[in-house]
Protein backbone atom coordinates (compact mmCIF):
# COMPACT_ATOMS: atom_id res chain seq x y z
CA UNK A 1 0.00 0.00 0.00
CA UNK A 2 1.10 3.57 -0.69
CA UNK A 3 2.66 5.46 2.19
CA UNK A 4 0.59 8.11 3.98
CA UNK A 5 3.17 10.80 3.22
CA UNK A 6 2.84 10.04 -0.51
CA UNK A 7 -0.64 11.56 -0.26
CA UNK A 8 -0.13 13.88 2.73
CA UNK A 9 3.43 15.24 3.04
CA UNK A 10 2.33 17.09 6.19
CA UNK A 11 1.59 13.83 7.99
CA UNK A 12 3.49 12.62 11.05
CA UNK A 13 5.36 10.27 8.73
CA UNK A 14 6.22 13.19 6.46
CA UNK A 15 7.55 15.26 9.36
CA UNK A 16 9.71 12.30 10.42
CA UNK A 17 11.20 12.12 6.91
CA UNK A 18 12.11 15.82 7.12
CA UNK A 19 13.74 15.39 10.53
CA UNK A 20 15.92 12.60 9.15
CA UNK A 21 16.96 14.48 6.01
CA UNK A 22 20.57 15.66 5.88
CA UNK A 23 22.22 18.94 4.91
CA UNK A 24 20.05 21.17 2.71
CA UNK A 25 23.11 22.20 0.73
CA UNK A 26 22.99 18.85 -1.07
CA UNK A 27 19.69 19.65 -2.80
CA UNK A 28 21.68 21.15 -5.69
CA UNK A 29 23.88 18.08 -6.10
CA UNK A 30 23.13 15.46 -8.75
CA UNK A 31 21.18 12.55 -7.27
CA UNK A 32 21.70 9.29 -9.16
CA UNK A 33 18.84 7.51 -7.37
CA UNK A 34 16.41 10.28 -8.28
CA UNK A 35 17.52 10.18 -11.92
CA UNK A 36 17.24 6.38 -12.06
CA UNK A 37 13.73 6.25 -10.56
CA UNK A 38 12.43 9.04 -12.79
CA UNK A 39 14.00 7.53 -15.90
CA UNK A 40 12.52 4.08 -15.25
CA UNK A 41 9.05 5.27 -14.21
CA UNK A 42 6.41 3.35 -16.16
CA UNK A 43 5.07 5.43 -19.10
CA UNK A 44 7.59 8.22 -18.47
CA UNK A 45 8.34 10.04 -21.71
CA UNK A 46 12.06 10.63 -22.22
CA UNK A 47 12.18 12.31 -25.63
CA UNK A 48 14.49 14.91 -24.11
CA UNK A 49 17.04 14.33 -21.34
CA UNK A 50 16.19 17.73 -19.85
CA UNK A 51 12.76 16.38 -18.84
CA UNK A 52 14.32 14.27 -16.07
CA UNK A 53 15.19 16.12 -12.81
CA UNK A 54 18.84 15.70 -11.86
CA UNK A 55 18.69 17.04 -8.30
CA UNK A 56 16.20 17.91 -5.57
CA UNK A 57 16.35 21.56 -6.64
CA UNK A 58 15.74 20.60 -10.25
CA UNK A 59 12.79 18.44 -9.17
CA UNK A 60 11.32 21.41 -7.24
CA UNK A 61 11.46 23.67 -10.30
CA UNK A 62 9.99 20.96 -12.54
CA UNK A 63 7.19 20.43 -10.02
CA UNK A 64 6.23 24.10 -10.51
CA UNK A 65 6.68 23.79 -14.27
CA UNK A 66 4.22 20.88 -14.23
CA UNK A 67 1.69 23.00 -12.33
CA UNK A 68 1.98 25.90 -14.80
CA UNK A 69 1.83 23.71 -17.89
CA UNK A 70 -1.06 21.60 -16.64
CA UNK A 71 -3.06 24.74 -15.94
CA UNK A 72 -2.19 26.70 -19.09
CA UNK A 73 -0.71 24.55 -21.85
CA UNK A 74 -3.36 23.25 -24.24
CA UNK A 75 -0.78 20.77 -25.57
CA UNK A 76 0.29 19.57 -22.13
CA UNK A 77 1.91 16.11 -22.20
CA UNK A 78 1.29 14.29 -18.87
CA UNK A 79 3.82 11.57 -19.72
CA UNK A 80 6.66 14.11 -19.46
CA UNK A 81 5.95 14.37 -15.71
CA UNK A 82 4.85 10.79 -15.03
CA UNK A 83 7.48 10.45 -12.27
CA UNK A 84 5.41 12.78 -10.08
CA UNK A 85 3.02 9.87 -9.50
CA UNK A 86 5.74 7.29 -8.82
CA UNK A 87 5.37 5.94 -5.27
CA UNK A 88 9.07 5.07 -5.13
CA UNK A 89 9.85 8.79 -4.88
CA UNK A 90 7.62 9.43 -1.86
CA UNK A 91 10.46 10.26 0.55
CA UNK A 92 12.21 12.57 -1.92
CA UNK A 93 8.86 14.13 -2.84
CA UNK A 94 8.12 14.92 0.81
CA UNK A 95 11.45 16.74 1.15
CA UNK A 96 10.83 18.69 -2.07
CA UNK A 97 7.30 19.62 -0.94
CA UNK A 98 8.68 21.15 2.26
CA UNK A 99 11.48 22.92 0.38
CA UNK A 100 8.91 24.49 -1.96
CA UNK A 101 6.66 25.55 0.93
CA UNK A 102 9.58 27.30 2.62
CA UNK A 103 10.82 28.94 -0.58
CA UNK A 104 7.33 30.14 -1.54
CA UNK A 105 6.68 31.47 1.96
CA UNK A 106 9.96 33.38 1.82
CA UNK A 107 9.42 34.88 -1.63
CA UNK A 108 5.66 35.39 -2.09
CA UNK A 109 2.60 36.54 -0.17
CA UNK A 110 0.21 33.90 1.15
CA UNK A 111 -2.59 35.06 -1.14
CA UNK A 112 -0.38 35.55 -4.19
CA UNK A 113 -0.86 33.97 -7.60
CA UNK A 114 2.33 31.94 -7.06
CA UNK A 115 1.23 30.54 -3.71
CA UNK A 116 -2.21 29.71 -5.02
CA UNK A 117 -0.67 27.94 -8.01
CA UNK A 118 1.32 25.67 -5.70
CA UNK A 119 -1.53 25.01 -3.26
CA UNK A 120 -3.98 24.17 -6.04
CA UNK A 121 -1.41 21.93 -7.72
CA UNK A 122 -1.03 20.00 -4.47
CA UNK A 123 -4.75 19.17 -4.54
CA UNK A 124 -4.49 18.06 -8.17
CA UNK A 125 -1.47 15.85 -7.64
CA UNK A 126 -3.15 14.14 -4.67
CA UNK A 127 -6.12 13.19 -6.85
CA UNK A 128 -3.84 11.99 -9.66
CA UNK A 129 -1.85 9.83 -7.26
CA UNK A 130 -5.00 8.37 -5.72
CA UNK A 131 -6.35 7.51 -9.18
CA UNK A 132 -3.31 5.29 -9.83
CA UNK A 133 -3.73 3.26 -6.62
CA UNK A 134 -5.85 0.06 -6.89
CA UNK A 135 -9.40 0.55 -5.46
CA UNK A 136 -9.03 -1.53 -2.27
CA UNK A 137 -5.68 0.00 -1.36
CA UNK A 138 -7.00 3.46 -2.31
CA UNK A 139 -9.93 3.18 0.10
CA UNK A 140 -7.56 2.13 2.88
CA UNK A 141 -5.07 4.96 2.32
CA UNK A 142 -7.88 7.54 2.08
CA UNK A 143 -9.28 6.44 5.45
CA UNK A 144 -5.83 6.44 7.01
CA UNK A 145 -5.05 9.95 5.76
CA UNK A 146 -8.48 11.26 6.77
CA UNK A 147 -7.95 9.90 10.28
CA UNK A 148 -4.77 11.91 10.57
CA UNK A 149 -6.05 15.22 9.14
CA UNK A 150 -9.06 15.35 11.44
CA UNK A 151 -9.12 18.11 14.03
CA UNK A 152 -9.98 16.85 17.53
CA UNK A 153 -11.12 13.55 16.03
CA UNK A 154 -13.64 15.12 13.65
CA UNK A 155 -14.08 17.07 10.42
CA UNK A 156 -16.46 19.98 10.97
CA UNK A 157 -18.58 20.97 7.98
CA UNK A 158 -17.57 24.64 8.32
CA UNK A 159 -13.93 23.69 7.73
CA UNK A 160 -14.97 23.14 4.11
CA UNK A 161 -16.93 26.35 3.67
CA UNK A 162 -14.46 27.63 1.05
CA UNK A 163 -14.82 24.61 -1.21
CA UNK A 164 -18.60 24.60 -0.72
CA UNK A 165 -18.88 28.30 -1.59
CA UNK A 166 -16.82 27.66 -4.73
CA UNK A 167 -19.47 25.11 -5.82
CA UNK A 168 -16.79 22.44 -6.31
CA UNK A 169 -18.61 20.47 -3.64
CA UNK A 170 -22.27 20.81 -2.68
CA UNK A 171 -23.43 20.87 0.92
CA UNK A 172 -26.06 18.32 -0.12
CA UNK A 173 -23.23 15.94 -1.11
CA UNK A 174 -22.18 15.71 2.53
CA UNK A 175 -23.60 13.59 5.34
CA UNK A 176 -23.51 15.79 8.44
CA UNK A 177 -24.36 14.78 11.97
CA UNK A 178 -24.12 17.30 14.83
CA UNK A 179 -21.89 19.52 12.72
CA UNK A 180 -19.46 16.73 11.82
CA UNK A 181 -18.95 15.35 8.31
CA UNK A 182 -19.36 11.58 8.34
CA UNK A 183 -16.93 9.97 5.90
CA UNK A 184 -15.66 6.65 7.19
CA UNK A 185 -17.69 3.46 7.27
CA UNK A 186 -17.03 2.65 10.94
CA UNK A 187 -18.29 6.04 12.01
CA UNK A 188 -21.31 5.75 9.71
CA UNK A 189 -22.27 2.31 10.96
CA UNK A 190 -21.83 3.28 14.59
CA UNK A 191 -24.18 6.24 14.21
CA UNK A 192 -26.75 5.01 11.71
CA UNK A 193 -26.78 1.21 11.36
CA UNK A 194 -29.83 0.91 13.62
CA UNK A 195 -31.71 3.41 11.44
CA UNK A 196 -31.94 1.02 8.47
CA UNK A 197 -34.46 -1.78 8.89
CA UNK A 198 -34.99 -2.93 5.30
CA UNK A 199 -31.67 -1.88 3.70
CA UNK A 200 -28.10 -3.00 4.11
CA UNK A 201 -26.18 -0.30 6.09
CA UNK A 202 -22.93 -1.01 4.22
CA UNK A 203 -24.66 -0.50 0.89
CA UNK A 204 -26.28 2.70 2.14
CA UNK A 205 -22.86 3.96 3.20
CA UNK A 206 -21.56 3.50 -0.36
CA UNK A 207 -24.62 5.26 -1.79
CA UNK A 208 -24.68 8.21 0.60
CA UNK A 209 -20.96 8.91 0.84
CA UNK A 210 -18.86 7.18 -1.81
CA UNK A 211 -15.17 7.44 -2.67
CA UNK A 212 -15.45 10.50 -4.91
CA UNK A 213 -16.69 12.78 -2.13
CA UNK A 214 -14.04 11.43 0.25
CA UNK A 215 -11.28 12.08 -2.28
CA UNK A 216 -12.48 15.65 -2.92
CA UNK A 217 -12.63 16.40 0.79
CA UNK A 218 -9.26 14.80 1.40
CA UNK A 219 -7.51 16.83 -1.31
CA UNK A 220 -9.22 20.03 -0.17
CA UNK A 221 -8.25 19.51 3.47
CA UNK A 222 -4.61 18.98 2.52
CA UNK A 223 -4.73 22.08 0.31
CA UNK A 224 -5.98 24.09 3.28
CA UNK A 225 -3.33 22.64 5.56
CA UNK A 226 -0.66 23.42 2.94
CA UNK A 227 -1.79 27.04 2.81
CA UNK A 228 -1.83 27.24 6.61
CA UNK A 229 1.65 25.69 6.72
CA UNK A 230 3.01 28.28 4.27
CA UNK A 231 1.41 31.04 6.37
CA UNK A 232 3.09 29.70 9.54
CA UNK A 233 6.46 29.54 7.80
CA UNK A 234 6.07 33.10 6.58
CA UNK A 235 5.26 34.28 10.09
CA UNK A 236 8.22 32.40 11.57
CA UNK A 237 10.63 33.61 8.87
CA UNK A 238 10.50 37.09 10.38
CA UNK A 239 12.26 35.72 13.46
CA UNK A 240 14.30 32.80 12.10
CA UNK A 241 17.26 32.89 9.72
CA UNK A 242 16.40 31.16 6.45
CA UNK A 243 18.81 28.55 5.10
CA UNK A 244 20.77 29.86 2.06
CA UNK A 245 19.64 26.88 -0.03
CA UNK A 246 15.99 27.84 0.51
CA UNK A 247 16.75 31.46 -0.38
CA UNK A 248 18.43 30.29 -3.58
CA UNK A 249 15.39 28.20 -4.59
CA UNK A 250 13.14 31.16 -3.75
CA UNK A 251 15.12 33.42 -6.09
CA UNK A 252 14.94 30.80 -8.83
CA UNK A 253 11.17 30.59 -8.44
CA UNK A 254 10.89 34.37 -8.57
CA UNK A 255 12.51 34.35 -12.01
CA UNK A 256 11.13 31.04 -13.28
CA UNK A 257 7.39 31.46 -12.60
CA UNK A 258 6.81 34.71 -14.57
CA UNK A 259 9.13 33.51 -17.33
CA UNK A 260 7.27 30.22 -17.66
CA UNK A 261 3.84 31.83 -17.27
CA UNK A 262 4.65 34.38 -19.97
CA UNK A 263 4.56 31.59 -22.53
CA UNK A 264 0.82 31.38 -21.98
CA UNK A 265 -0.12 34.85 -20.63
CA UNK A 266 1.29 37.32 -23.08
CA UNK A 267 0.71 40.40 -20.96
CA UNK A 268 3.83 39.61 -18.91
CA UNK A 269 6.07 40.54 -21.85
CA UNK A 270 8.05 43.80 -21.89
CA UNK A 271 7.15 46.85 -23.96
CA UNK A 272 8.39 50.07 -25.46
CA UNK A 273 6.96 53.57 -25.91
CA UNK A 274 7.51 57.32 -25.83
CA UNK A 275 6.04 59.30 -22.95
CA UNK A 276 3.63 61.95 -24.23
CA UNK A 277 2.94 60.00 -27.42
CA UNK A 278 2.72 56.55 -25.85
CA UNK A 279 2.46 53.77 -28.40
CA UNK A 280 0.14 50.79 -28.11
CA UNK A 281 2.45 47.90 -27.19
CA UNK A 282 2.48 44.91 -24.87
CA UNK A 283 1.81 45.73 -21.25
CA UNK A 284 4.76 46.11 -18.89
CA UNK A 285 3.73 45.12 -15.34
CA UNK A 286 6.84 46.84 -13.94
CA UNK A 287 5.31 50.15 -14.99
CA UNK A 288 1.92 49.54 -13.36
CA UNK A 289 1.02 52.13 -10.68
CA UNK A 290 0.54 50.81 -7.11
CA UNK A 291 -3.27 50.59 -7.34
CA UNK A 292 -3.07 48.41 -10.45
CA UNK A 293 -0.32 46.18 -9.05
CA UNK A 294 -2.41 45.57 -5.94
CA UNK A 295 -5.48 44.77 -8.04
CA UNK A 296 -3.59 42.32 -10.24
CA UNK A 297 -2.24 40.52 -7.17
CA UNK A 298 -5.78 40.14 -5.85
CA UNK A 299 -8.10 42.16 -3.62
CA UNK A 300 -10.31 41.00 -0.79
CA UNK A 301 -14.08 40.87 -0.52
CA UNK A 302 -15.70 44.29 -0.43
CA UNK A 303 -13.70 45.98 -3.16
CA UNK A 304 -13.37 43.14 -5.64
CA UNK A 305 -16.10 44.13 -8.07
CA UNK A 306 -15.15 47.77 -8.61
CA UNK A 307 -11.42 47.01 -8.58
CA UNK A 308 -11.71 44.41 -11.35
CA UNK A 309 -14.68 45.65 -13.40
CA UNK A 310 -14.27 49.41 -13.20
CA UNK A 311 -10.59 50.02 -12.49
CA UNK A 312 -8.57 47.19 -14.02
CA UNK A 313 -10.74 46.52 -17.10
CA UNK A 314 -10.57 50.09 -18.36
CA UNK A 315 -6.92 50.56 -17.41
CA UNK A 316 -5.66 47.34 -19.01
CA UNK A 317 -7.63 47.79 -22.22
CA UNK A 318 -6.61 51.43 -22.81
CA UNK A 319 -3.02 50.94 -21.63
CA UNK A 320 -2.64 48.10 -24.13
CA UNK A 321 -4.68 49.43 -27.07
CA UNK A 322 -5.02 53.22 -26.86
CA UNK A 323 -2.86 54.77 -24.10
CA UNK A 324 -3.20 58.30 -25.55
CA UNK A 325 -6.97 58.47 -24.93
CA UNK A 326 -6.68 61.56 -22.71
CA UNK A 327 -4.63 63.41 -25.34
CA UNK A 328 -7.21 62.75 -28.04
CA UNK A 329 -10.65 64.07 -28.89
CA UNK A 330 -11.46 60.94 -30.88
CA UNK A 331 -14.22 58.50 -30.01
CA UNK A 332 -12.72 55.06 -30.47
CA UNK A 333 -13.78 51.44 -30.18
CA UNK A 334 -11.70 48.43 -29.21
CA UNK A 335 -11.90 47.06 -32.77
CA UNK A 336 -10.36 50.30 -34.13
CA UNK A 337 -7.12 49.24 -32.42
CA UNK A 338 -7.66 45.47 -32.39
CA UNK A 339 -9.63 44.59 -35.55
CA UNK A 340 -9.75 40.81 -35.02
CA UNK A 341 -9.87 41.09 -31.20
CA UNK A 342 -6.87 38.76 -30.75
CA UNK A 343 -5.09 41.18 -28.41
CA UNK A 344 -8.25 41.61 -26.34
CA UNK A 345 -8.80 37.86 -26.06
CA UNK A 346 -5.16 36.76 -25.64
CA UNK A 347 -3.65 39.57 -23.56
CA UNK A 348 -6.20 41.90 -21.97
CA UNK A 349 -8.89 39.48 -20.79
CA UNK A 350 -6.40 36.92 -19.39
CA UNK A 351 -4.87 39.65 -17.23
CA UNK A 352 -8.29 40.73 -15.95
CA UNK A 353 -9.50 37.16 -15.39
CA UNK A 354 -6.29 36.20 -13.58
CA UNK A 355 -6.69 39.19 -11.28
CA UNK A 356 -10.31 38.15 -10.65
CA UNK A 357 -9.11 34.64 -9.78
CA UNK A 358 -6.54 36.12 -7.38
CA UNK A 359 -9.26 37.86 -5.36
CA UNK A 360 -10.26 36.54 -1.95
CA UNK A 361 -12.59 34.80 -2.55
CA UNK A 362 -12.10 34.46 -6.33
CA UNK A 363 -14.50 36.92 -7.95
CA UNK A 364 -16.18 34.68 -10.52
CA UNK A 365 -16.84 31.83 -8.09
CA UNK A 366 -19.57 33.74 -6.27
CA UNK A 367 -20.13 36.58 -8.75
CA UNK A 368 -20.06 34.94 -12.24
CA UNK A 369 -22.15 37.79 -13.66
CA UNK A 370 -19.16 40.10 -13.32
CA UNK A 371 -17.63 38.43 -16.37
CA UNK A 372 -20.50 39.89 -18.39
CA UNK A 373 -19.96 43.30 -16.78
CA UNK A 374 -16.30 43.22 -17.84
CA UNK A 375 -17.31 42.50 -21.45
CA UNK A 376 -19.82 45.35 -21.18
CA UNK A 377 -17.18 47.83 -19.99
CA UNK A 378 -15.13 47.00 -23.10
CA UNK A 379 -18.08 48.06 -25.27
CA UNK A 380 -19.44 44.65 -26.33
CA UNK A 381 -22.80 44.67 -24.55
CA UNK A 382 -24.11 42.36 -21.88
CA UNK A 383 -22.61 39.14 -23.20
CA UNK A 384 -20.23 36.46 -21.91
CA UNK A 385 -17.65 36.89 -24.68
CA UNK A 386 -16.33 39.68 -26.90
CA UNK A 387 -18.00 39.53 -30.30
CA UNK A 388 -17.51 42.12 -33.04
CA UNK A 389 -21.23 41.87 -33.84
CA UNK A 390 -22.10 43.18 -30.37
CA UNK A 391 -19.63 46.07 -30.30
CA UNK A 392 -21.24 49.42 -29.63
CA UNK A 393 -24.10 48.03 -27.56
CA UNK A 394 -22.30 49.54 -24.56
CA UNK A 395 -19.55 52.13 -24.13
CA UNK A 396 -15.83 51.40 -23.80
CA UNK A 397 -15.27 52.93 -20.37
CA UNK A 398 -12.26 55.18 -19.81
CA UNK A 399 -10.00 54.63 -16.75
CA UNK A 400 -11.03 55.95 -13.35
CA UNK A 401 -9.26 59.08 -12.14
CA UNK A 402 -7.08 59.01 -9.04
CA UNK A 403 -9.70 61.13 -7.29
CA UNK A 404 -12.41 58.54 -7.93
CA UNK A 405 -10.11 55.75 -6.80
CA UNK A 406 -9.47 57.59 -3.52
CA UNK A 407 -13.24 57.91 -2.97
CA UNK A 408 -14.48 54.49 -4.13
CA UNK A 409 -11.40 52.28 -3.65
CA UNK A 410 -9.35 53.98 -0.92
CA UNK A 411 -7.74 50.68 0.17
CA UNK A 412 -6.04 50.47 -3.24
CA UNK A 413 -4.64 53.99 -3.27
CA UNK A 414 -1.12 53.90 -1.80
CA UNK A 415 0.80 56.46 -3.90
CA UNK A 416 4.54 56.16 -4.45
CA UNK A 417 6.93 58.59 -6.14
CA UNK A 418 5.70 57.54 -9.60
CA UNK A 419 2.25 58.95 -8.73
CA UNK A 420 3.51 62.47 -8.01
CA UNK A 421 1.70 65.10 -10.09
CA UNK A 422 -0.50 62.45 -11.73
CA UNK A 423 -4.32 62.42 -11.78
CA UNK A 424 -4.98 59.10 -13.54
CA UNK A 425 -3.32 55.64 -13.29
CA UNK A 426 -3.07 55.49 -17.09
CA UNK A 427 -0.93 58.65 -17.12
CA UNK A 428 1.21 57.22 -14.33
CA UNK A 429 1.74 54.07 -16.38
CA UNK A 430 2.74 56.07 -19.46
CA UNK A 431 5.35 58.10 -17.60
CA UNK A 432 6.86 55.16 -15.74
CA UNK A 433 6.90 53.03 -18.89
CA UNK A 434 8.76 55.75 -20.75
CA UNK A 435 11.34 55.99 -17.96
CA UNK A 436 11.89 52.22 -17.87
CA UNK A 437 12.27 52.04 -21.65
CA UNK A 438 14.79 54.88 -21.62
CA UNK A 439 16.82 53.17 -18.88
CA UNK A 440 16.80 49.94 -20.87
CA UNK A 441 18.09 51.70 -24.00
CA UNK A 442 20.87 53.40 -22.03
CA UNK A 443 22.04 50.03 -20.74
Amino acid sequence: MAEVSYINPLSNEGRQIIRQYGDLNQIFEEDETLIDICTHTLNQRISDDSLIPKSYADYAIKRIQWAIEKKNNKNFTPAEFEYLTNEELFQKDVVIFHILCQAIANQFNVGSRETRLFVESQGIIIQERLSKIPPMARAEIIDEVLDEVKTDGAIKWNSLKDVISSKKLKLTDLLIDEGEIILQSDDFLERFSDKFHDRNPDRMYNILIGDNVKEQILSRLIMQKTEEYIARIKEMSAHVEIHPAILKIAEQLKEFIPEETSKYNQYYAGSGGIYGTVQAEKLNPDAFPPCIKTTVEGVSSGGRNDAIVLLLTSFASYARLYPRIFASDETVKVSDMDPDLTITENEILPLIFDAAANCTPPLFEDQPQEKINIISKLGFGMHETVDINHEGETKWYTPMSCEKIKIHLPHLCHPDKSCKGINNPLSCYGRKKFQLDREQKEE
